[in-house]
């Protein structure tokens, strides 16, 4: 019953095998993409409808209003908590997704250093009024290699770096958790593809999403409130979406933005996943895909079931 992840950037084919993974094993899907946490964002993330799901319970879905704040330390505390409750009931948890920093907070217990609203809204304020680029620069001078080490264009991430530097007086890295034995044992499989190929999956599932109603989405998003979230109106596709309906971006500029965006943060998936060397990797493109898992997860020292 010791969890399962499949872990990995975007669009290798993660949620079919969690999927074929929890019908073999007895298992349970608990979500760690953090904008699935959001109802109602549903075409833009990928999230699996409830009818493709084969009657799998998926938890960490659907639980956050568009106008809340998504963050790693309430995932942390809900997502242990449904992990604990799977095994309880003699099953395995399939935990699933590539939102990187979840991922390390869930496997690795980390403990976060201390929030100051106050200290957070003046970040949050400069990020607002005067960019990235502000945010950046003064990251680089409070702390150069958090500045090296965070993608520039990440400016949630940024301001929780300086957060913790003023609040602790020391570098946002002496907050991060030690690499060592994942918590409960967990197995950890990374899904991949050849980089060609999965740009080009890429490609195709941008292109499915703006034709398969994302800016009707966001519309109605908008409804209940978007604009207002801190977090959501700046994921993928939704900010580019955001840009077009407010004329900032024709369709076809808000797309390429979009795709040119999640290859980016699958460069920055592929490299953060990687450093770990307790993944075990296979190749999403395998027909047999689910037996080269069964087989990577013998690596762990655990028989699966035939």
């Amino acid at each position: 019953m010791r969890p399962i992840a499949v872990l990995g950037p975007t669009a290798t084919g993660k949620s079919d095998l969690g999927l074929a993974l929890a019908e073999r094993l007895g298992g349970e899907i608990v979500n760690i993409d953090a904008m699935q946490l959001y109802r109602g964002m549903d075409i833009g993330t990928a999230k699996l409808p409830v009818p493709q799901r084969r009657g799998i319970p998926h938890h960490q879905l659907d639980v956050l209003e568009v106008t809340e704040t998504a963050t790693v330390a309430a995932y942390q505390v809900a997502a242990s908590a449904d992990v604990a409750a799977i095994m309880a009931r003699g099953r395995t948890p399939i935990i699933v997704g590539g939102s990187m920093m979840y991922v390390q907070a869930l496997l690795d217990e980390w403990e976060f250093p201390a929030t100051d609203p106050q200290v957070r809204a003046r970040w949050e304020t400069v990020l607002e009024q005067d960019g990235l680029a502000a945010v950046h620069a003064a990251l680089r001078a409070a702390d150069p290699v958090a500045a090296r080490t965070i993608a520039p264009t990440d400016g949630r991430r940024m301001v929780r770096a300086l957060e913790v530097v003023e609040i602790t007086g020391r570098p946002f890295a002496a907050s991060a958790p030690v690499i060592g034995e994942p918590r409960w044992g967990t197995r950890i499989l990374g899904v991949d593809r050849e980089t060609a190929e999965l740009d080009a999956r890429i490609e195709t599932r941008t292109g499915l999403m703006f034709e398969g109603g994302l800016v009707d989405e966001v519309r109605e998003l908008l409804k209940v409130g978007l604009r207002e979230g801190v977090t959501a109106r700046r994921a993928i596709g939704y900010a580019q979406v955001l840009s077009y309906l407010d004329g900032e971006y024709d369709l076809a500029h808000a797309r390429e933005r979009t795709l040119i965006g999640t290859r980016r943060y699958v460069r920055r998936q592929r490299s953060w996943f990687r450093r770990d060397t307790r993944v075990r990797w296979v190749d999403g493109a395998d027909p047999a895909l689910l037996d080269a898992a069964l087989a990577a997860l013998e690596t762990h020292g655990e028989r699966t079931p035939q």
